[in-house]
């Protein structure tokens, strides 16, 4: 159950890394499961590499305001941007919050 809810914001997060990607890193972002594209860089170092930190604070903030089960349709996307989808998983659980459910997973 943790799991899943983990993958989802791992699907969020890749999504508004990506919208970031197709912004140029500009100072205006796009909406994408309650968040605010631009904040997602804060928890890329927690995402990244074979032993990432922990998240931040900032990053946690950006994770609770999250609409994680909304993660679940990107979870695809999340390797070919360099993101390890089981760091992505493990965000929520780290920041105190329940994974959410995708579905079919």
């Amino acid at each position: 159950m943790a799991i899943k809810l983990v993958k989802v914001f791992v699907v969020l997060l890749a999504a508004i890394l990506m919208a970031m990607g197709m912004l140029g890193g500009g100072a205006e972002g796009v909406v994408l499961c309650n968040t605010d594209s631009t904040k997602l860089n804060l928890c890329r170092a927690a995402v990244t590499g074979r032993n990432p930190p922990p998240p931040t604070q900032a990053c946690c903030a950006v994770v609770r305001h999250a609409n994680l089960p909304c993660l679940c349709k990107y979870r695809s996307v999340l390797p070919s941007l360099g993101i390890d989808p089981k760091n992505v998983f493990a965000l929520p659980s780290k920041c105190g919050l329940r994974s959410p459910q995708c579905p079919g997973k």
